[in-house]
């Protein structure tokens, strides 16, 4: 069987636009995923590591433990052996009260976090693991609980996506951009609804696989 792990923040944890509540493993993106898989006869096992207001590198100045950074070596030393880590995350990069907020900054918090998915401290003869990055969907129009936090920041994620794909290509990492796929919800601006996860699951499927066979 193989172990395939997601790294990211709400919008894989599948938090409902504008709630605070979470759609089923069957219904967010990674269990689409896993389930797809299944059924095209890979034995696969995806697992999440999915915390809400996770960041690449920064610290919440009002929530404690959103550092992706912080914490990640161990979950790639807890959950292994891995063959794959996908990474979605960025978006919350683009909160307000971070200095750096722009895409760029983003793609040099995912390189950081894939350096340190690269120097975890796993077993002895269990395999470094391929990275996935995911770049996320475009922010929309924010509405509601994150207006204030995500104020502008429809404007300061331009080209994210490319930023992500130069990151790939530079450090051997694969690439699939969300945006082809999928958009931000209407309802918040910034979370997915449901047919947007089954979406980006089934999108993912053959990447996936590729990837693994």
């Amino acid at each position: 069987m193989q172990q395939v792990l997601v790294y990211a923040d709400s919008l894989s944890w599948g938090m409902i636009p504008n709630t605070r509540d979470r759609l089923p493993f069957d219904e967010r993106w990674p269990g689409v995923l896993e389930n797809s898989l299944l059924r095209s006869g890979l034995r696969i096992r995806v697992m999440e590591d999915c915390l809400n207001g996770r960041r690449t590198i920064w610290e919440d100045p009002f929530k404690p433990g959103r550092n992706g950074r912080e914490g990640l070596a161990q979950s790639i030393e807890s959950n292994s052996p891995l063959s794959l880590v996908v990474l979605m995350i960025g978006t919350n990069d683009f909160q307000f009260c971070h200095p750096f907020t722009s895409a760029w900054s983003a793609a040099q918090g995912v390189a950081s976090l894939i350096n340190e998915i690269r120097k975890a401290p796993t077993e002895s003869g269990m395999p470094m693991p391929r990275i996935l990055i995911v770049s996320p969907p475009r922010i929309g129009s924010p509405k509601g609980a994150f207006l204030q936090k995500f104020r502008g920041a429809e404007g300061r994620d331009i080209g994210l996506s490319d930023a992500y794909s130069q990151i790939g290509s530079e450090l051997g990492c694969d690439f699939f951009d969300a945006n082809t796929v999928i958009t931000s919800s209407v309802v918040d601006g910034v979370h997915l609804d449901a047919d947007q996860h089954l979406k980006l699951g089934l999108a993912l499927t053959e990447v996936v696989r590729a990837i693994l066979i």
